[in-house]
């Protein structure tokens, strides 16, 4: 049995978090490991579920800028501490260059992973840049969920060479099939009743956009009447997200979920799923939401890799809230089941661990 380490940065619930426990729940764990190293102590959210799987966590400190010599110490000693580990497998990608040369020289093979398309604006943004250009250089092998994610943090020269791989974001599309039972459960919780809800499941950061989509419902609310938005997710910007709530005075048909682990079951009490994300990789929700049968209304700046059915329409930001607002009113909103599709595109679970299996043993 092979242990691979995974640094993940956080175990609370997000892009590459959801794509990396849906492998490991579907991995053969006679045959891979997954073990996880983080820098944020306090966001645990899959914590437990990862022990439950025989997972191992470790804690590192967090990169800040000033504390380079603590981080290379604290790898330095891991590694002397964990000779068992022959392969890393980093999702971080912002200090990557500092840990991959001291996992090198300890005989560990590196892969980088791609998750996204930006870093944002500003300062940080830039810094990150800058510490991320390295990895096309250090890295043996390179994952991304799309191509342009590839792209975008190793280069074309890379993505067309033989040590890069796309990794889809694969789910168990059986989760998602329809079920009348759970749809009536989840939407008396919410107090539906016959009013249609438009879902979003994302983390609260800049990237999800989530004062946008608060104002694109609130323009088909008004118009429409009685429907709901149903908000998935959690995050630094929850307060923010509260006030623009209040502000368009939304309180009575928005319901902030928190973070939640039946998704899956969520999905079911929704009618039409909004992501109008400023930037993404590959968005494993809007995955889901069209294995659940949603029409799904998904800003351009997302790749078309994610399109897998006819359930997808993309809408440019720029165009603004009415555009986005009068085509979904026009729109047909009927639940289809398109998992044929999902799983021909190459996004099965089964099939994606098999690879990955097979990778990891190759090396």
């Amino acid at each position: 049995m092979i242990r691979v380490l995974h640094m993940i940065g956080s175990l609370n619930m997000g892009g590459s978090q959801t794509m990396i426990m849906n492998l490991y729940r579907h991995m053969d764990k006679k045959q891979i490991q997954f073990d996880f190293i983080i820098d944020h102590p306090g966001q645990l959210y899959f914590a437990d579920e990862i022990k439950d799987m025989g997972g191992r966590i470790f804690l590192l400190p967090l990169f800040k800028g000033g504390n380079l010599v603590q981080i290379r110490k604290a790898w330095n000693t891991f590694f002397n501490e964990h000779p068992e580990y022959k392969i890393l497998h980093s999702h971080v990608r912002s200090y990557a260059s500092i840990y991959f040369p001291i996992a090198k020289k300890h005989g560990l093979i590196t892969i980088i992973h791609s998750h996204s398309t930006s870093n944002g604006s500003g300062f940080t943004a830039l810094a990150k840049r800058i510490l991320q250009y390295p990895l096309r250089f250090q890295a043996d092998y390179f994952f991304g969920c799309s191509k342009i994610a590839g792209e975008w943090l190793f280069g074309r020269e890379i993505v067309h060479s033989n040590r890069y791989y796309m990794i889809q974001n694969a789910i168990d599309c059986n989760l998602y099939r329809m079920d009348q039972d759970i749809r009536d459960r989840f939407r008396n919780e919410i107090h539906a009743g016959n009013q249609i809800v438009f879902g979003h499941v994302g983390r609260f950061h800049t990237a999800k956009n989530h004062e946008f989509l608060l104002e694109v419902f609130s323009y088909i609310h008004k118009r429409m009447g009685e429907s709901q938005l149903v908000i998935v997710g959690d995050g630094d910007l929850r307060k923010l997200i509260e006030n623009k709530i209040s502000e368009l005075k939304l309180q009575d048909s928005v319901v902030l979920m928190g973070m939640k682990p039946n998704v899956n079951e969520l999905l079911q009490a929704m009618d039409c799923f909004l992501f109008p994300s400023k930037w993404e990789g590959l968005p494993v929700t809007v995955v889901e939401a069209q294995a659940a049968g949603l029409p799904c209304f998904v800003s351009d700046t997302v790749t078309q890799d994610v399109c897998l059915s006819e359930l997808v329409t993309y809408l440019s930001i720029d165009q603004g809230v009415e555009v986005w607002g009068d085509k979904i009113l026009h729109s047909d909103l009927t639940r289809k089941n398109v998992s044929a599709d999902i799983i021909q595109s190459g996004f099965d679970i089964a099939a994606s661990c098999t690879w990955l299996t097979d990778f990891y043993q190759s090396l």
